[in-house]
């Protein structure tokens, strides 16, 4: 009987069938896009598409890059232990939306970059570019290894396949995926991977209300269990998820994922105007709203089924995270191929994700450290260097899957990562974009001070996980199980670390461990950001301010950027803009500034 425990049936020939089918499928659709541009091999086109995209595909992108197996695999989770405090994310997109939208796409837009990183040698200087350059890569490779290890944990628990082999097949999968050429590729497999992903979660929705006898079940279940208490108004930090931890710290964390990120950057700068490129945002936000609904009204379904059987507790299954993969083969194996579908729709958003990382990190690398080492490469050259990069950072992902999969909880370890060194990044943006008296000097000195403090608040968490009085996980049961133990265990989850059965906490935990150590991870992202802020400028106005070189005013935000939908910024002219004022040799510039006329060259202002 389905939620009562004890060993699910595994994948049938159909689901291998469908599985399979599927993700040829999506590597079609990019072969297709690389056949279909394969005339133009220029990097505007690689990197760019050409600087021709429409809002709808571009935000269709932007969803799936960070909506992929780790929001497949890890918010079902979420909503089953923790409720529907996840679901106020959606006013953390709105806000994200319109401040990426208004304050950051008009400025890089404007300026034509191609990485996100050469605004801060432009408003700074090259060491600053170099070490924001450096967190990224860090930063994506952590990440990346997690969108790896998601779907090879669901393939794992689904078909018994060995981890490790899925983990090194998938990254062997995305290195060759990154050779079939360009963004173009990679945002029309996007589009069909967030079909996928989508019908994955309405399966699963569809065949639980059938199985407890409608949504209303479901609903009714969810409350007298307790998970659709949202609202938590505790201005308490250090309780994991409230309004105020979702809301103002997750609005943060999310604007430094979408704002200043180069794979999302990359995406929306690639389209044709100003106007699409703010559209695609606002599409994206609807899209982020849909995806976070059906797979939080997932992990519902998931506690309807298992309200009386806890798999987790009753030691079926090792990690929160494999809750959703034994939920699909329980309720959904009597479907020839539908388990399948599933595994594809957390397994096919990953190739696009990891491919688009790994040529976000060959991107930054060649432009930040090898150019500017050897500016006298041939093409050929930078393509051998590119494609040796490419298995370089697609090893290194792989790697980082084998880390995370000792870090439990895939959802919450991402948010944190990306807090930790995305946090102190976005401060740095703000200080540069609004603040003429901010240097180099300070903005320097405000970032390593902000990494400095996340990291000693992150890995301090890690060390000394927060207690269940502040995380919150709610009850289960294991009364209505076949077999079940007698465990003298509690729930505990640290802000990376599953859901696991952990011995109850000993008292030798120092004074910061249940104070510092335990502020919201959803807070790591605005304290790195006050504090790079904060200190940045105190730091620049001892070292004399601006005073130390001119500034041109286009670095700065400004008022006609707001809301400004009509002033459509022909991205072939911001390109020339940019190359002309920085005299810079990004490939990107090179194609677009080739058709722009001479009389428009006149009309650019020189740096």
């Amino acid at each position: 009987m389905v939620g009562t425990g004890g060993p699910v049936p595994s994948f049938s020939v159909w689901d291998y069938v469908v599985f399979v089918g599927t993700i040829l499928a999506a590597a079609a659709v990019g072969l297709f896009q690389a056949i279909r541009g394969r005339r133009d091999t220029s990097s505007a086109e690689f990197l760019l598409g050409g600087r021709r995209m429409t809002a709808v595909p571009v935000a269709m992108s932007l969803t799936a890059s960070f909506m992929s197996g780790i929001t497949v695999i890890g918010t079902p989770a979420e909503a089953y232990r923790y409720g529907t405090p996840f679901w106020l994310f959606g006013f953390s997109y709105a806000i994200m939306s319109t401040l990426t939208a208004e304050v950051f796409v008009p400025l890089f837009y404007r300026l034509g970059i191609t990485s996100t990183y050469e605004y801060l040698e432009m408003r700074f200087n090259k060491l600053i570019r170099t070490v924001g350059t450096t967190m990224y890569i860090i930063q994506t490779a952590l990440y990346t290894g997690m969108v790896i290890y998601a779907p090879a944990l669901a393939l794992n628990q689904i078909t018994g396949l060995d981890l490790w082999g899925v983990l090194v097949a998938t990254g062997a999968v995305c290195i060759i995926y990154c050779t079939l050429g360009g963004l173009k590729a990679v945002i029309w497999t996007d589009v069909f991977q967030m079909v996928i992903m989508l019908a994955g979660f309405v399966a699963v929705i569809a065949q639980g209300a059938v199985l407890r006898g409608g949504l209303t079940t479901i609903w009714e279940d969810a409350y007298r269990g307790g998970r659709l208490e949202a609202f938590d108004f505790d201005p308490d930090p250090l309780k994991r998820h409230t309004f105020w931890t979702i809301v103002v710290g997750g609005s943060l964390m999310w604007a430094s994922i979408y704002a200043i990120n180069q794979s999302q950057v990359q995406r929306y700068i690639s389209c044709r105007t100003l106007t699409q490129a703010k559209l695609s945002l606002y599409f994206n936000m609807v899209g982020l709203w849909v995806t976070v609904s059906l797979a939080v009204f997932t992990g519902l379904t998931m506690y309807s089924i298992f309200r009386n059987c806890d798999p987790l507790a009753n030691g079926d299954i090792g990690a929160l995270d494999q809750m959703l993969p034994y939920l699909v083969m329980a309720i959904l194996s009597d479907f020839p191929g539908v388990p399948g579908l599933f595994v594809a729709a957390a397994y096919s958003g990953t190739l696009s994700t990891v491919s688009s990382s790994i040529n976000a990190l060959v991107a930054v690398t060649v432009e930040d450290f090898v150019k500017p080492i050897w500016p006298n490469l041939s093409e050929r050259k930078v393509s051998w260097i590119n494609m040796g990069l490419s298995v370089f950072f697609g090893a290194l992902c792989i790697g980082m899957a084998g880390v995370a999969s000792m870090m439990g909880s895939i959802l919450q370890a991402a948010l944190s990562i990306f807090g930790m060194i995305s946090g102190p990044l976005l401060g740095l943006y703000f200080l540069g974009m609004f603040f003429r008296c901010g240097n180099s000097t300070g903005g320097l000195v405000g970032l390593c001070a902000g990494l400095l403090l996340t990291l000693w608040v992150g890995i301090g968490a890690q060390v000394y996980p927060p207690l269940p009085e502040k995380t919150l996980p709610l009850n289960v049961s294991v009364a209505g199980c076949n077999r079940s133990q007698d465990l003298n265990f509690t729930t505990a989850t640290p802000w990376s670390s599953a859901v696991t059965l952990a011995p109850l906490p000993t008292p030798d935990r120092p004074v910061l461990a249940d104070t510092w150590y335990s502020l919201s991870y959803l807070y790591l992202c605005p304290l790195g950001t006050l504090m790079t802020l904060i200190l940045g400028l105190a730091v620049s106005a001892v070292t004399g301010g601006c005073k130390q070189r001119k500034i041109r005013p286009e670095l700065f935000v400004q008022k006609s950027d707001l809301f400004c939908f009509s002033c459509s910024v022909d991205s072939s002219e911001a390109s020339e803009s940019a190359g002309e004022k920085l005299g810079k040799t990004n490939p990107a510039f090179t194609d677009a500034v080739a058709d722009v006329t001479m009389k428009e060259r006149e009309k650019v202002t020189r740096f």
